[in-house]
Formats: C-alpha cells, structure tokens, sequence
C-alpha cells in the first residue's frame, strides 16, 4: 500500500475551507496518513504554495508549516494542533516563525502542497530550519513521500 496523507476538511485539489485561513481562525486542519513504509524512523511534514504571490505569474514559493523528526507511529495531527507529538521539531514559515500559517492569497486561487515525507533516520536538531534546509537535511534518507493538494482564493 502507498504512502497517502488526507484531510477530512479538503479532497484533494479541492477548496480549503476558510476557517483554516487568514480569513478564519487560521487553524491548522486535520491531517491523517497512511502506508508508512517499513524502516520509516521519522516523518517530515512540509506545506507549501508554489503560486505566490500571484498564480498568473508566480514569482517564489511561500512555506507555510514545517515539521520533522515525526513518530512514524503517529497517524496524523489533530485539527489546531496544540500538541504535536513527542519528539516533533518544527522549522521556520516564511513569516519567519514557527507552526502553521494558513492561506491568505492575495491575487487568484492559489495550491498548498502538503508534502509528506518517510525518512530512514531521525535527523539531528536543525534548530528551527527553514524549509530548504531541512530538504537538504533529507536528502538519500526519502523511503516515500505523498501530497495532497487544496486550493484557496479569498472572496
């Protein structure tokens, strides 16, 4: 069986709905998964926009969450997570903090990869990495990854 991450709030390629935005509560929805390889020692999260900022002529890709050294027993993360699981380090979002910034497009409906990672190893202490830094981290410890895809445009 395939890696799969999933969403009961979205499907993919399908429309986030707002209180996970800026123009919500901007709280983090819940995410599950399945299929984690045998041998996976950690899981690496990383949400990400590749239209930013506007999809007609995108110009960077904006990090919304970064998360790593996930328990692989874990099946996901709860809605608003306040606790993550033990061992889970978190990197630096593009508004240079950390946990979860939700959408907040400001032209044009835009995507938001959540990418998921299964890792051979349990990585060091990055101290708050940002996202490239971390996938450099991964780099020939990926057993599988899996996305899913939501889309968002404020009204």
């Amino acid at each position: 069986m395939p890696m799969i991450i999933t969403s009961p709030s979205f499907a993919h390629n399908r429309a986030i709905p707002a209180r996970h935005t800026c123009d919500g509560q901007n709280v983090s929805m819940r995410l599950s998964w399945a299929g984690v390889p045998t041998g996976t020692k950690s899981l690496a999260l990383i949400v990400d926009d590749p239209d930013a900022p506007d999809p007609a002529s995108p110009k960077m890709t904006w990090v919304h969450w970064v998360l790593y050294n996930i328990p692989p027993a874990a099946n996901g993360l709860a809605e608003g997570v306040a606790e993550l699981p033990v061992g889970t380090l978190q990197g630096v979002n593009d508004w240079q903090r950390t946990g979860y910034g939700g959408p907040c497009p400001p032209i044009g409906e835009h995507r938001y990869f959540f990418k998921l990672y299964a890792l051979d190893t349990l990585l060091p202490d990055l101290k708050r990495p940002a996202k490239e830094a971390l996938e450099r981290a991964m780099l020939g410890h990926v057993l599988a990854q899996s996305e899913l895809i939501g889309l968002y445009r404020r009204k």
